[in-house]
Formats: C-alpha cells, structure tokens, sequence
C-alpha cells in the first residue's frame, strides 16, 4: 500500500537513499533540509525528490502524512517536528523506520568501528551472485546494487549496517538497537565519535548493548582477534550461538592475494589483513545464511570492495593510487599496514584529511600514536575552518604530531599547498594512500591521481 512519508534532513546519506528507496518502492516522499550537499543534491535532484528550497516548512505538515522521518541533522525543536507531533503524526528515526518495515523479515545487522561496510557490501554481493532474494542497508556505494536501500513486499531477509552512532535528537539511542536483530556480527570495538560518547567506556558499552540484544535462538558472530569484541561475545547468554572469526588464511603472490581453501587458492580482488577478517567475517555470516562454501568463494571472487573503501583510483607500472574512508586511529593503522603488506617493495606516502568530530578534537589527536608507523611518508591535512565550524579548540601542529607521536610528520593546512607538495613528489616505485570521509576541501582526488600517474 502506498504511504505518504515525509522526510526531516532528506540530505544526509543513509536519509536520501532511504527517500529514494520508497520512492522506487511507489510511496509518495517529500523532503526538507536547511543544506544538502553533493552527492544527495544530485540524486535527489535526479528523482524528483529535491526540496524547492532550503529551510523547514511546518505549514506544509498536515495529516495526509503517514509517516514523518527524522535525520540526525535536525533538532528536537524543529518546527517540523513541532508540527507533526501537534497532529500526533507517527514520527520515526530512519532505523525505527525500516524496523517497522522490516517486522517480519529476517533481520542481520553488521555492527562494528570499522570494517562494516566492507562486510555488508560483502555479504550483499554474495547473496545476490547467488541468486538470493534479500533487502538491504549500507553505507557506501556497491558495485551491482542501483540504490543503498532497499525495501521490498516479498524478501524474507535483510542486512543492514548498524551504525553506533546515535539514530535521532528524538532516538538517542545507537542505530544498531533499533533493528532488533537476530543475527549480528561485530568487527571490532575502538573508540570514536566522541561528541556522543565522551568516554572510551560509553562507548564500548553500546557494543555490550548489541550483543545483549542478541536473542533467544539468534546468533552473534564477531571478530575473535579484537580484544574488545572477544571480552564482549564470549560473554555467556542464554541459547546464543557464538560464531567467532579470524583472518582467512591466505597468501600474496607478486601483489595479489590468494584465499587458500579446501579446494584450492581463490584469487580476491581486494587485500589487506584487515579485508581478510573482513571477509572471514561474511562468510561465518553467509554460512548461518545457508549458503555454501563454494558458493561464497566462487561470488566472494569477483567482488571489487565498496566505493571508497581501499578504492584503486588510477595506477601506472611504477604507482598506484588508494583512496579509502578511513578517518579513526584503528583504520588508518589497518589501511596503512595492508598497502605496504600488500607492496613491500614500493615506498607508501599515506595521507588523511583529520575531518571529524573526533579526529579534530585536541584531546582526541592522542589516539592517533603510532597508526602512521607502516608508512613511509605520513601527510596530514586539517582545514582550520571545520575547526571553527564544529565548535572546537583550535589545534596546532604541534598538536598534531605530538598526537601522532612523529616528529616527521608532513602537516598542512592548505589543501592547495597539499596539492602542489603531493604533485612534486617523484612517484616512481611509490604508492599513495589518501585516506579522509571529506574531500581535502573540495579536492579533485581521481583528477590529482590521474596527474601524479601521469
């Protein structure tokens, strides 16, 4: 039956796909933000889905809306909010929301600080290889898929991503709480978004959330080299599977990696150590899914990974060029150390954007020792704006490097500057990893990439 849902802060990324995930499904969306940026403008724009104009509308609330969607970007006093309420609206969070869609699905959520989206993606790609008939929710781009949304009448299944960051200024809780799984997976535990958890302990306590929620007969499958995940799912819950994981076993042979099986060496397209707990973490997920051994190799084969996720961007014979969404201490240490495992031979320049919340916070900056140790060349760029937009104490250079703890370390606050030290550089027998969730300032990565690989 088609619903009329209206969208507050349609703009951010897990809201706009789930605005044109109902759309396609044939519901009636509108949308309001005060900013939308790219590339939600587009797309939205693409779908008919665009707001005419920026700001918050309360007038156009009235009770022909079935439902109101709430994003992370609103206020609890959003006119809007105000409004909807008023009328005694059913207002949501997007994960109550595709909760309330999903009731009578099969519901597997993928939880963790890092590596999540890599195993959705994962698990998607093989589910759908397969033949399988699933919904889905995840947090990048996959290769295969139109949409990062997806509801449908008739699949008895759904995976979502679960992110720990809390749904809603009116849902305060972790996203992850709200889907009410049956099967979950936790990839590892390492402290971040320290605006919603100011302690190491508040946050590492959602994580015990999670796995608490696991229910009578459900399954928790978690990452068994993680000291945190490991303290926390081998806890003892009553009729709980607990499904442990580790690195597949593997090898690399002149720069590409081999799965070593039962049946024999799989070539994969993606690498890393921490990519082979990601995928040793989708298979224990596909085998609880009934899907066979053979069946995941043969998909997990030709999976490229997510967008943004250790994504080759250009590359000659002397040079290649990643660009990855790493931004907390454990992934730029995962990132790091799986670039130059992968190419031992070649010199590795790695350079993150500090850009979040987090990563910008002065007393934060002393999570980051030592994660630029398998780098050769270690560059950090900040915009001291986005300081200033998020409320924060200024940081210096100094700040930085003590954070990092290297004296060594290549800082800028230019993303001009960056550009031209970076185009400088003799790149032969050189690999760069640019790793950052902004864009360096409105930096042309694929186009810089094409440059330095001339």
């Amino acid at each position: 039956m088609s619903e009329k849902v209206h969208f507050i802060a349609i703009g951010g990324s897990a809201m706009h796909n789930l605005a044109l995930a109902l759309a396609q499904k044939g519901h009636q969306v509108t949308g309001s933000d005060d900013e939308i940026f790219e590339p939600s403008r587009t797309r939205l724009a693409n779908a008919n889905l665009l707001p005419a104009e920026m700001g918050w509308f309360p007038d156009k609330i009235d009770k022909s809306y079935d439902a109101i969607i709430v994003g992370m970007h609103a206020r609890k006093d959003n006119p809007e909010i105000v409004k909807a309420r008023e009328l005694e609206i059913p207002v949501y969070s997007y994960p109550e929301y595709i909760y309330a869609q999903s009731i009578d699905k099969q519901r597997v959520v993928i939880g963790g600080s890092h590596g999540k989206t890599t195993i959705t993606a994962m698990i998607m790609h093989v589910l759908k290889y397969n033949n399988r008939k699933f919904d889905f929710m995840v947090g990048a781009q996959v290769e295969g898929f139109d949409v990062m949304v997806k509801l449908s009448d008739d699949a008895a299944m759904i995976i979502l991503e679960g992110d720990e960051y809390p749904a809603s200024p009116l849902a305060p809780k972790p996203k992850f709480l709200y889907y009410k799984h049956h099967l979950a997976l936790i990839s590892g535990i390492a402290w971040d978004h320290i605006n919603a958890y100011p302690t190491e302990n508040d946050y590492v306590r959602q994580f015990d959330k999670l796995a608490d929620a696991t229910p009578k007969g459900g399954a928790l499958v978690f990452n068994d080299d993680d000291h945190l995940a490991h303290i926390i799912c081998q806890r003892e819950r009553e009729d709980v599977l607990q499904v442990p994981y580790s690195t597949h076993p593997h090898k690399i042979i002149n720069g590409k990696t081999f799965l070593e099986t039962s049946k024999g060496q799989v070539y994969i397209e993606v690498f890393g150590e921490h990519n082979l707990k990601n995928l040793a973490g989708a298979k224990s997920v596909c085998m609880r899914l009934n899907v066979t051994e053979m069946e995941f190799y043969n998909a997990i084969s030709t999976f490229k990974g997510a967008a943004n996720r250790l994504e080759l961007l250009a590359q000659n014979a002397q040079t290649n060029v990643y660009k990855d969404f790493a931004h907390a201490p454990s992934k730029l240490k995962a990132t790091t150390r799986a670039v130059k495992k992968q190419f031992p031979e070649r010199k590795l320049v790695a350079c993150m954007e500090l850009h979040t919340f987090s990563s910008l916070n002065k007393e934060f900056l002393r999570q980051y020792k030592d994660s630029f140790a398998a780098a050769d060349v270690a560059v950090v760029y900040f915009n001291p704006q986005t300081v200033a937009h998020k409320n924060l104490e200024s940081i210096s250079f100094e700040d930085i490097k003590n954070g990092f703890n290297d004296t060594n370390l290549v800082i800028f606050d230019d993303s001009e500057k960056l550009k031209e030290y970076l185009l400088a550089q003799n790149w032969t027998n050189k690999n760069l990893l640019l790793m950052s969730s902004g864009n360096y300032n409105n930096v042309n990565t694929k186009d810089l990439s094409m440059k330095i690989v001339g």
